[in-house]
Order: structure tokens, then C-alpha cells, then sequence
């Protein structure tokens, strides 16, 4: 068995033949989507984070609707880049998100990808700290936020408060029981995952990844995961990790699949620089279904991780995406045992 979910990146943009023209489109058509993916029996809604982009930006309000509006399917992030984030705010807005869903969320969290603007964390308020750089501070807040969402009092209490305090140091409120085992890292690089093993969180690793051996990125990031979960081990945590990884697959089942993706399959990984650093971006997978089930049985990452998060193409619209999504659930699950 396989957790399944689907990762939007909740493009918007008013050209012609896109369903979601608008930031409205965007958000209101995420909680449709996550609804219908509860109905079809998918394990996990997740919404990539961008900032100065017609994309999905502030995640919490829309992970608290859909909270609001299913009961069962996780509802999470992958990922929300950490160098914009107010550790302490975000740990409000997350406690307050994973009460209204009844503890559903699982946060994914991360240093962030290349920016639309230059050091836009600067826009919101941030700076570096001396000798720092912009990924050195994305994890100095991503432990921050870690140590918030342990609930341990560390503020001093006013002698004169507005309204009664409970004794001792207060703590971010709400605070909610279980969420910090939510929290998972992005990683990029081998070493990351084991940062972030070492500290406990989850891990998530997509579609590109620093090439750090030349080999496949399949291969490569196998090797991450295995080398991921060899860390949590030595690092005596109590639970069992979770691993998630994410890939772009369409099953070509009728006419409108062969028409967006049967004549533009990527069969191969890509090679790419990010930050003057040598990249590897995956393949995509787009086939007949029992074409598809083959090419993913070899996929070795996939069948390291616990978890799959399938990116959807949002601007085709809810009916579509809901399509895709559905067609791997019928047709290719239930052949590769992950149902």
C-alpha cells in the first residue's frame, strides 16, 4: 500500500484555454479539488507555495478551508519556503489550520526554490544574519518553527495582563498535540535530509535535486531516501518517518489525455544549473496504462517512499484534474500494489 495524494501548484493566469483565470479560480477551485479527491479515495491534498507569482501564495487560509469542508484526506504543503516565514506567526496559523481539520495536516516546509524577484525575503522584513546566507536562514527559521511547535512556554508573562494567564511562561496558542510529527523537509541534496532526519521531520523530495552523482534522478534520490532514513535511525527517534516523492504521470485512457500529453512525453531526465549548481530535473511519465505500469515499476525512488504526491495540471480545470487522478487510482494503483 502507497499513500496517494495530488500537488497543485495553483497556477492562475486569464489566456485562452486556461479554467483558472484569477486568484479566486485558484483557491476556490484547490477546495473543490481536494473535496473531489476525498470522494475518489485519495489519500492527500497538497499545495506548493510561490510568492510574487499568479500562483498559490498564503497557504493557511486555504489548508483551513478544506479542512472545514472534508473529514478524512490529509491536507498539506509541499512546499512552504522558509526564508519568507515569521516562525512564530506561522505557528499560530498552523495550530489554528490543524484544529479545524481535526489534526489533518502535514506541513512541508523547505528553503525554498528560485525566486520571481531577488531576495524577496527582504520585501517581507527579513534579513540575513552575519555570516549567513539565504538557505542557512530558511533553516534557521524552519528550527525555530520546530522548537515553537514543541509547546514549551518561553515568554515571560505580563504581571498585568488583560486577561488571566495560566502560571509559568506562556507559549504560542493555539498549540496543537502531534503536529510537530508532521513536518516535513524538502530536500534538494543528500545533505539536507539527513539535516533534516537529525531533527526529526518527514521528508519530501520532487521532481529536481542537486545532481550529486551523475546517475538518474530516480536513482539518485533513492539513495537520498535510504540514506534519509539510515540518519532518523541513528538519531534514536521514537516513530517511523514518513518519505514522500513527487512525479508528473497521465494515464492515456481517451482522446483529450493523448491530446494535452501523448506527443509531449519526457522521457529523460533534464539537466539544469540553480544557483550556478548543477540540477537534475525528473522525467515525466505519460503512457497507455500498461506502458505506464512498467516505466513506473522502475522508477526506484517511488518505491522507497511511503507516499506520492502526483502534480496536476490545475489550469485544465477540477473535472480534469479529478479525471487524472481517478484514472491512476483504477487503472495503475491496484497493479503496482499501492492499492
Amino acid at each position: 500500500m502507497k499513500r496517494i495524494g495530488f500537488l497543485s501548484f495553483g497556477h492562475w493566469n486569464p489566456l485562452p484555454g486556461s479554467e483558472t483565470r484569477s486568484a479566486h479560480d485558484a483557491l476556490l477551485q484547490s477546495i473543490d479539488l481536494a473535496i473531489e479527491a476525498e470522494r475518489m479515495g485519495l489519500d492527500g491534498a497538497y499545495f506548493r507555495v510561490h510568492h510574487f507569482a499568479r500562483q498559490l501564495a498564503s497557504p493557511f487560509p486555504l489548508l483551513a478551508a478544506i479542512g472545514a469542508k472534508t473529514r478524512r484526506i490529509e491536507i498539506g504543503t509541499a512546499v512552504i519556503d522558509m526564508r519568507y516565514e515569521n516562525p512564530l506567526y506561522m505557528a499560530e496559523d498552523a495550530g489554528a489550520a490543524d484544529l479545524i481539520s481535526g489534526g489533518r495536516l502535514q506541513l512541508g516546509i523547505s528553503r525554498g526554490s528560485p525566486e520571481q524577484v531577488i531576495d524577496g525575503w527582504n520585501y517581507f522584513g527579513f534579513r540575513l544574519k552575519e555570516g549567513e546566507d539565504d538557505a542557512a536562514m530558511g533553516r534557521r527559521h524552519a528550527e525555530e518553527f520546530l522548537e515553537v511547535l514543541r509547546g514549551k512556554g518561553f515568554a515571560q508573562p505580563n504581571p498585568h495582563p488583560m486577561f488571566p494567564n495560566p502560571p509559568g511562561l506562556l507559549r504560542i496558542e493555539p498549540h496543537t498535540e502531534g503536529l510537530i510529527d508532521r513536518i516535513w523537509w524538502g530536500a534538494a541534496s543528500n545533505s539536507t535530509a539527513i539535516w533534516a532526519a537529525k531533527l526529526g521531520m518527514n521528508l519530501q523530495t520532487s521532481t529536481l535535486k542537486f545532481d550529486e552523482t551523475g546517475e538518474p534522478l530516480h536513482v539518485q534520490q533513492a539513495a537520498q531516501i535510504r540514506a534519509f532514513r539510515s540518519a532518523w535511525k541513528e538519531a534514536s527517534h521514537a516513530r517511523t518517518p514518513r518519505v514522500s516523492v513527487s512525479r508528473s504521470i497521465f494515464a492515456l485512457t481517451e482522446d483529450r489525455d493523448r491530446a494535452y500529453f501523448g506527443r509531449d512525453s519526457q522521457e529523460r531526465d533534464q539537466i539544469g544549473y540553480i544557483h550556478e549548481a548543477r540540477a537534475i530535473f525528473g522525467r515525466g511519465y505519460a503512457a497507455e496504462p500498461d506502458v505506464l505500469i512498467e516505466q513506473l515499476r522502475k522508477d526506484e525512488a517511488i518505491t522507497e517512499a511511503d507516499t506520492l504526491l502526483l502534480t496536476v495540471p490545475n489550469q485544465l480545470g477540477v473535472a480534469y484534474n479529478a479525471h487524472v487522478l481517478e484514472v491512476i487510482l483504477t487503472h495503475v494503483a491496484p497493479a503496482l500494489g499501492w492499492r
